[in-house]
């Protein structure tokens, strides 16, 4: 039986020395729903993700004796190989690295001394679409996203500099969709899907997912446009788009938990539900702190327009979302 159909996720891993890199597959084998594979150096990495999909990349900062290398590397697989996710091992949280990382493509940040559960907790959220850092890391990334003034989506936010194709894929990328599964959406090659991801990045001035994510938070009309790619109000397809954003949503995607309320607020897929869209805003806050000021910016148009009572009861189900989500992760981290 093959290893997709198994259902495993499939993991590559270059550290300092192809020694390393073997000991750390080795050890993470104990989990059986991880198909680890150790690469020897850098380009025998990008070799072997050529020949084989991979889901999951674990590079090492430090490699082949350069401090850098390992973003550099970061950069190079999401070049040539989007669709799969790479967590970079770091030794510290230092800020350059950390910043670089991001901008390179990496969808996580793992601190070597932090436990073997942990780091397969991490492979198996990163494979889910989450972002692995903690509160300190995503404060650099977000401090950086914020002090850069490159952004250029000043047409509308940057909502009219897009086409109904590129929209399509923000919303896609949104809940959680590698390049491929957004290819197979779209009816497009996981090539085509890079190609478009690059002109959206610089057409709004951002170097990566996570950026984008960001900069979609931040300004509610081009989020407004984004959730007003999907199918029209009350069709099929958009009813099966807000059902696919919202199990995304449920198990804990942050980026389906932001869709999800954009959808609720603007209707689509659903009749319009300012309630639930607040609900959705609150719990990916709660999700990610350090996205607080970015969030309550896109929530304050919802919440004008709902009572005290709507405000407590919204609370009161963020709260009891939040917590089944949290104990679902604990699950899935006990059972790694």
């Amino acid at each position: 039986m093959s290893t997709e159909r198994e259902g495993k996720i499939r993991v590559l891993i270059v550290d300092n020395g192809s020694m390393q890199s073997q000991l750390l597959a080795d050890a993470l084998k104990n989990d059986p729903k991880l198909d680890c594979a150790a690469a020897a150096n850098s380009e025998d990495l990008l070799e072997q993700a050529a020949r084989k999909n991979r889901d999951v990349a674990l590079i090492g900062s430090y490699l082949e004796g350069q401090p850098m290398r390992g973003v550099e590397l970061v950069r190079a697989l999401r070049a040539a190989h989007p669709e799969t996710r790479a967590v970079l091992l770091v030794e510290s949280s230092k800020r350059e690295l950390i910043v670089e990382a991001f901008r390179a493509g990496a969808r996580g940040i793992f601190s070597r001394h932090a436990s073997l559960d942990q780091l397969r907790t991490c492979v198996h959220q990163v494979h889910q679409g989450q972002i692995w850092a903690n509160a300190e890391e995503m404060g650099f990334a977000v401090e950086a996203l914020e002090s850069t003034p490159k952004v250029k989506a000043v047409d509308a936010e940057g909502a009219d500099l897009l086409s109904k194709r590129e929209l399509d894929v923000v919303q896609l990328l949104m809940e959680g969709l590698t390049n491929r599964e957004i290819g197979a959406r779209l009816k497009l090659s996981p090539h085509t899907v890079k190609n478009y991801l690059f002109k959206i990045f610089d057409k709004l001035g951002v170097s990566n997912r996570m950026e984008l994510l960001t900069l979609t938070v931040a300004r509610p009309q081009l989020a407004k446009k984004v959730a007003q790619s999907t199918a029209p109000k009350g069709t099929e397809s958009a009813v099966q788009d807000f059902a696919a954003c919202k199990r995304a949503a449920e198990r804990g995607n942050y980026g389906a938990q932001l869709n999800l309320a954009e959808l609720c607020w603007q209707g689509q897929g659903m009749k319009q539900d300012s309630l639930a869209a607040y609900t959705w805003y609150l719990i990916a806050e709660m999700n990610h702190l350090q996205m607080k000021p970015q969030i309550q910016a896109a929530m304050r148009r919802v919440v004008e327009t709902l009572s005290t009572d709507d405000v407590l009861e919204a609370k009161k189900r963020a709260s009891e979302q939040f917590a089944r989500i949290a104990h679902a992760r604990q699950g899935m981290g006990a059972g790694a």
